[in-house]
């Protein structure tokens, strides 16, 4: 016979019932920050394409916030290039036809231009009966076409001092290799890249970099990084040897 006093008692086969909610939302705060330090683009969104939560390089393709895509709805950013059409292919999706779906499609980045690429439309359940939701991953192909002039830079976009700062940063160099290389102090450094933050709507150095990439502050096609106003005759940025932890 089981000895009754090591059986558990009502409290302790509650205590055994209840779900750890300290590690869930420990996980759960991993997977945010995961998200949306992803460098690929994504978008998670509910069952009709309604965008629940974005992360940076998504909102960049927009110019914009990843707050500020919430609520929109995919079907009004992207536009299917083949014959696809986005309800039946979240209908298929919700009928497990498939778990995954690629799809060619176009669309208008924050800088004007026309952009294309593939959107990839990955289901997600929480439980094999629950409503599903869309994991949208975008590939783009590089290529844009211009529909709109370019606009030159100046001091509404980025002065001189601001974007050899960018371009420094954008190879990696921590704001005191920069204050070295520049002739300012690390916080001289950081004053500019915060101004330059709050200018353009950016939350962290990643985004901002990507900013001045669509911006058309930084050259395009440069390595090192090096600013796209800088004559062709004037010396690049020094290349780090090893970017500084």
């Amino acid at each position: 016979m089981h000895d009754p006093a090591q059986q558990p008692d009502g409290a302790e086969k509650a205590r055994r019932n209840v779900p750890d909610t300290e590690t869930a939302v420990l996980w759960r705060n991993r997977t945010a920050v995961l998200f949306d330090r992803v460098p690929l683009p994504l978008a998670f969104c509910d069952a009709r394409g309604w965008i629940l939560a974005a992360n940076h390089p998504m909102a960049v393709e927009w110019g914009t916030l990843p707050g500020r895509l919430v609520g929109r709805n995919a079907q009004e950013l992207f536009h299917p290039t083949g014959a696809e059409r986005f309800d039946r292919i979240i209908q298929a999706l919700r009928l497990r036809r498939s778990a995954r779906y690629p799809i060619a499609v176009s669309w208008t980045s924050g800088s004007g231009a026309e952009r294309h690429g593939e959107l990839t439309i990955d289901l997600i359940r929480d439980t094999p009966d629950a409503v599903p939701n869309l994991l949208l991953f975008l590939h783009a192909d590089g290529d844009t076409k211009p529909t709109a002039p370019p606009q030159q830079n100046g001091p509404a976009e980025a002065g001189a001092m601001e974007s050899r700062i960018l371009a420094l940063a954008a190879t990696g160099l921590t704001s005191a290799r920069i204050a070295t290389e520049v002739g300012l102090t690390a916080d001289g450094v950081n004053y500019h890249l915060t101004r330059l933050s709050r200018r353009w709507g950016v939350a962290n150095r990643t985004a901002l970099i990507a900013r001045a990439y669509v911006k058309g502050v930084l050259a395009p096609h440069a390595w090192p990084p090096a600013p796209a106003s800088a004559p062709a005759s004037a010396p690049a940025p020094a290349q780090p040897g090893r970017p500084e932890a």
